[in-house]
């Protein structure tokens, strides 16, 4: 331990001593360079307090998997090196409804001058701007001075703020990620819902699931005990711990015996969709019912009873009955040629397509600010939300499809194929579509996993 005591004069030493003294001081390092000199070959031993020899160390470790024992002399040392922990006092601040950053600097006694100056950060204020409750940021700090602040943006990346004498340096982290690719199979006994929490599948990718297939099923009226369904699905984990389920890559849906199969592909372009097999695309042009997982009340008909009016008069659309407020979507591209009240249909919307096709949604509530008269809508979209406007006994959506102004039923006509895969990304697709289709006729369970990744 260091003291502030003055320097002692050295008492003179003996001279009949001095050739002792030269033989202890020189002699030790010949006798050390001696012995080591037949070794001079290996390399020098691994010492606790050499820090570059103990970085080396952890890099072996942590670089090859725990059966390797030959290092990779191509891998930086800095990769595998454990990152520096920041110092200081840690606190979480768990953002609260009404909360603002301001306040809860206040509340745990952080610099608000700091938060001033991290705030000039371009990158910081972009995304400590918006906080929403549940949200936490971790800050590091030595009393009411902050060292480092830390906010995870989303699964993949997080902001990082760092003191630099009186300024601060923000930037963003991404997480090394891993993916894997896990296979499930589900049959239904009662609802497609139940048998996708049996077999481990989130309401999420369900609804994706019934997404991809449905211009081909009806999953309001088509489903049948004992249908089955086979989903490859990307998980991607970090630090050991699933953080996000991903896109489903490969899907078979047998429904009353018939079989789809449907790939993911995203093409050169970076467009995504999915394909059958034989690159037909599983989108139609149509989608099949406007109304996610609603029942039919009333099924097209033309000698219906109406229900208000007691006479007969042909239904000419389908009925699907849904909460008040239930999105309503376009069944396909067009042009919105009527928004409005429209008699006994109550609040409607009008959708104009290709091929002299229009379909009607009536009965509803409200409109989408976005589907007005004149704009251009997209499948899919909502335009409309599900109420009971007009000659209605209870909340539905009345729908109807015609061709060259003749009602058809929206259940059973045939819908126009979308465009098929580019013929010159057909071979890449092919190459893409061979191991999940492969994948699917095996046993449940893991089936793959990448190597880590950086971004996603």
């Amino acid at each position: 331990m260091m003291r502030d005591y003055k320097p002692t004069q050295a008492k003179p030493q003996p001279r009949g001593h001095w050739l002792l003294w030269f033989i202890a001081g020189l002699g030790a390092p010949l006798i050390t360079v001696t012995i080591m000199l037949p070794n001079s070959n290996l390399p020098p031993p691994l010492e606790a307090d050499n820090p570059v020899m103990e970085m080396k160390a952890v890099a072996l470790q942590t670089s090859k998997p725990e059966t390797s024992l030959t290092p990779s002399k191509e891998i930086p040392l800095y990769v595998a090196a454990p990152e520096p922990v920041p110092v200081g006092e840690r606190t979480v601040l768990t953002i609260r409804r009404g909360d603002t950053l301001d306040q809860l600097f206040r509340r745990n006694n952080l610099s608000i001058t700091d938060l001033a100056i991290i705030l000039q950060q371009k990158l910081a204020k972009q995304h400590l701007r918006l906080i929403k409750p549940g949200d936490e940021i971790i800050v590091f700090h030595r009393n009411s001075e902050v060292l480092q602040l830390n906010r995870e943006i989303d699964f993949s990346s997080a902001l990082i703020v760092t003191r630099q004498d009186s300024n601060f340096l923000a930037e963003k982290v991404e997480y090394r990620l891993v993916s894997k690719h896990v296979e499930a199979e589900g049959m239904i006994s009662s609802s497609l819902f139940e048998a996708g929490a049996d077999a481990g599948i989130s309401d999420r990718t369900i609804m994706n699931l019934a997404g991809i297939f449905a211009w081909d099923i009806d999953f309001v009226l088509d489903i049948r005990q004992g249908d089955k369904f086979r989903i490859i699905v990307e998980e991607l984990w970090r630090d050991g711990q699933r953080v996000s389920e991903g896109e489903i890559l490969a899907a078979e849906f047998i429904n009353q015996g018939e079989v789809f199969r449907a790939i993911r592909y995203v093409d050169p372009n970076a467009d995504a969709s999915y394909y059958t097999p034989d690159g037909r695309n599983m989108r139609k042009a149509f989608l099949r019912a406007p109304v996610s997982f609603s029942r039919i009340s009333s099924n097209f008909n033309p000698n219906r009873r109406h229900p208000v009016l007691n006479t007969l008069r042909a239904h000419k659309g389908v009925d699907y009955a849904a909460s008040n407020g239930t999105p309503v979507m376009a069944a396909g591209d067009g042009k919105v040629i009527f928004r409005g009240t429209k008699g006994g249909y109550g609040n409607t919307v009008i959708v104009q397509h290709g091929g002299n096709i229009t379909t009607l949604y009536a009965h509803l509530s409200k409109f989408n600010r976005q589907a007005r008269n004149g704009n251009r809508v997209k499948q899919g979209q909502t335009i409309g939300y599900v109420g009971q406007s007009g000659l209605a006994t209870g909340p539905h959506l009345h729908y109807e499809y015609r061709k060259n102004g003749v009602h058809l039923n929206p259940r059973t006509v045939k819908l126009p194929d979308a465009a098929p895969i580019d013929p010159s990304f057909k071979e890449d697709f092919v190459r893409t579509a061979k191991p999940l289709l492969n994948k699917l006729g095996q046993r449940p369970g893991m089936i793959a996993e990448t190597t880590s990744i950086t971004t996603y």
